[in-house]
């Protein structure tokens, strides 16, 4: 299907902006818009190129249009999941404000402390170090068979001309990396810095990313996520109208074609929950719905979604900690989920007749996305027979959760780590770690569980103290 594709850069969009696309839609009798992989928003065909789109500033991908990327960030999960400290929004918007000129390449600029954005999807991976302003940059380009890591750390006001620089020389001729280091280190004046050590990704469970949240101690942050991917025109533009009412500045989109709203005002909360409750919203799926990755627009996989996690669901199966993806064979080693259902492509010579399709099922060494290695599982089985392949892969990935190190060398494994016990809110999955105590509501570092008093409740959801259950974690 030939979809138009809108680029956000970095996923981040201003209600004015979003409000500006949607009148656009509109005047084209179109009543809904999807989300793609890269943080980017996709319109369906009917979508056309008329003398407003023309005028526009918007940068539209047509079906027909020369190639371009989108920049995808982790922008989205700063403040309302695990980050690196010195790694702010702000700084974000300042990376990604260097990008004037549209990428050739896929660009990924990430916090490896998050779960939410994919680390390694693109053909350039910058990936925030343990120093104040320094990248690591993991480097795949097309024709690759594997990712290399630039043997330097980048300065974050030089991700841009870096980039850049790059891009015109992948243009010009086929290049490795140890070409490309040699080019650029003594073409450019750039501040880098020595690798010390290789870059540590710590094991963290997929997140919960809808519904209504605390965000620190006065404001709120909303993750909204619709089954289908196809989302309402009109709501879009009421909901950024009571953006400018709450003067928030940004919405942010994210990979699993859902977006959050950050910095919605403590008093403000209940207008909100008015409103989607009146827009008949539901904003607490469960977690099994939303840790799965879907081609846009593709029927045939939404419905496949729907059947494994109705039966899923049916049986009571956990899949706290997993994700899920579903596409076409394409076996190119970009996927971003721990589990991945293929669909086989018939061969030339039978798509005249009618067969049933068949399905590969693989997961990831360590069912970890961001090891980049998958395994297959089974091949060329039914689609009756997917249910009972996951249930089989979900019970082998608690059978080996904790035997491997969750805080790893992305070069080698690290040392065996200690068990430690800490409460988990079972509604939206956050943890409460006595170590750390809870500093949106004034509990000191070290405060046990059981001291906490009984009015105690979840920092996020709200959820009471009596739904907390004990976790055992690596540490």
């Amino acid at each position: 299907m030939k979809l138009t594709r809108l680029i956000v850069k970095g996923g981040v969009i201003s209600p004015g902006e979003l409000r500006n696309i949607v009148n656009l839609a509109l005047n084209q009798n179109l009543k809904n818009l999807s989300f793609g992989s890269r943080q980017d928003i996709i319109f369906p065909e009917a979508f056309i190129e008329n003398s407003d789109i023309k005028n526009s500033t918007y940068k539209f991908i047509f079906p027909d249009s020369s190639a371009a990327n989108n920049i995808v960030s982790s922008y989205v999960s700063t403040d309302i999941f695990t980050s690196t400290s010195w790694l702010t929004g702000n700084k974000f918007l300042y990376v990604l404000e260097q990008f004037q000129g549209q990428p050739k390449l896929k660009v990924n600029i990430t916090d490896p402390k998050q779960q939410l954005v994919p680390l390694f999807t693109g053909h350039i991976n910058f990936i925030a170090s343990e120093h104040d302003d320094y990248w690591f940059m993991y480097i795949r380009l097309p024709g690759w068979e594997r990712m290399e890591v630039y043997p330097a750390l980048i300065y974050s006001w030089d991700i841009a001309t870096i980039y850049y620089y790059i891009e015109k020389l992948v243009a010009n001729e086929a290049i490795g990396i140890s070409k490309i280091f040699n080019i650029v280190s003594e073409t450019l004046d750039t501040n880098n810095r020595t690798i010390e050590k290789s870059l540590q990704i710590p094991f963290h469970p997929f997140p919960y990313y809808e519904g209504m949240n605390r965000l620190g101690i006065d404001q709120y942050w909303l993750g909204l996520y619709w089954r289908n991917n196809l989302y309402d025109l009109e709501f879009l533009k009421e909901m950024c109208d009571l953006c400018f009412e709450c003067k928030i500045g940004k919405i942010s989109i994210t990979p699993w074609k859902s977006f959050v709203i950050k910095g919605i005002p403590k008093d403000r909360k209940l207008d909100w929950e008015k409103f989607l409750g009146k827009k008949g919203i539901n904003i607490r799926h469960s977690l099994l719905e939303l840790n799965w990755h879907l081609p846009v627009a593709e029927q045939w996989a939404l419905e496949l979604k729907t059947l494994l996690v109705r039966t899923l669901d049916q049986f009571d199966i956990s899949t706290y900690g997993l994700t899920f993806g579903i596409s076409n064979y394409n076996r190119d080693g970009h996927y971003f989920t721990s589990i991945v259902v293929e669909k086989n492509s018939l061969p030339q010579d039978l798509q005249s007749i009618k067969i049933r399709d068949t399905y590969n099922v693989l997961y990831a060494r360590n069912f970890d996305p961001n090891t980049r290695e998958y395994q297959v599982h089974v091949q060329d089985v039914d689609k009756l027979e997917l249910p009972t392949i996951l249930i089989e892969l979900s019970k082998k990935y608690f059978e080996e959760l904790g035997s491997e190190t969750p805080s790893r060398n992305i070069e080698t494994s690290a040392q065996e780590n200690e068990m430690q016990e800490v409460y988990q809110c079972q509604d939206c999955l956050t943890i409460y770690n006595a170590k750390y105590g809870d500093l949106t509501q004034n509990i000191a570092a070290g405060t046990l569980f059981q001291d906490l008093s009984e009015s105690y409740c979840c920092s996020i959801c709200e959820a009471p103290k009596e739904i907390f259950e004990v976790l055992l974690i690596e540490m």
